[in-house]
């Protein structure tokens, strides 16, 4: 199972460095890494999606909170959150096929960043499910690029679960 782990750190020279050699000797991967300043001046909070089981989140969080920087380790991966991920993709696109794309970029909310005479260059923001379906669509015309920026998660102060909500909705018969 993938987990996100939301650790804030003080914003000091090494702290990554420091994690990610503990990631490295407990032969854990780091599948997305976000890093950017918290609320706080001086906190930066870092936002990983690492793949492993329960017992093994909970060993490497014990590990996290031993390492000198480290303010606060939490797993956000069953807790109502609102995850973002921002994603620059780089596709194929002649005359016939462009107006398609922009069509397509459309249903997705993508926003068009970059037209030169054979590509264009899309901006996609939503969760990491959103960036998967439009590379999915996108791909039969010819990816050239993709850069994404990994996965970034605040908790839901509400509570709503919005997974759970959307869960619901699809059990429900829809209404003529």
């Amino acid at each position: 199972m993938k987990h996100t782990l939301s650790v804030l750190v003080e914003d000091e020279a090494g702290v990554l460095t420091r994690i990610a050699g503990l990631f490295a000797r407990r032969g854990f991967n780091i599948e997305s890494l976000a890093v950017g300043p918290a609320e706080q001046s001086g906190v930066s909070r870092i936002t990983m999606v690492v793949p492993g089981d329960d017992q093994a989140i909970e060993q490497l969080t014990k590990q996290l909170y031993k390492l000198i920087n480290v303010l606060k380790v939490q797993d956000v991966t069953e807790v109502p959150c609102v995850e973002r991920e921002l994603m620059l993709l780089k596709v194929n696109a002649n005359s016939t096929t462009r107006a398609e794309i922009v069509g397509l970029a459309q249903i997705f909310r993508a926003r068009v960043v970059d037209v030169a005479e054979d590509s264009l260059t899309l901006e996609v923001v939503g969760d990491p499910g959103k960036m998967v379906a439009i590379v999915q669509v996108l791909n039969r015309f010819g990816l050239r690029e993709i850069a994404r920026t990994g996965k970034v998660a605040l908790t839901r102060e509400s509570g709503v679960n919005t997974e759970y909500l959307k869960s619901l909705h699809s059990k429900t018969p829809s209404n003529p």
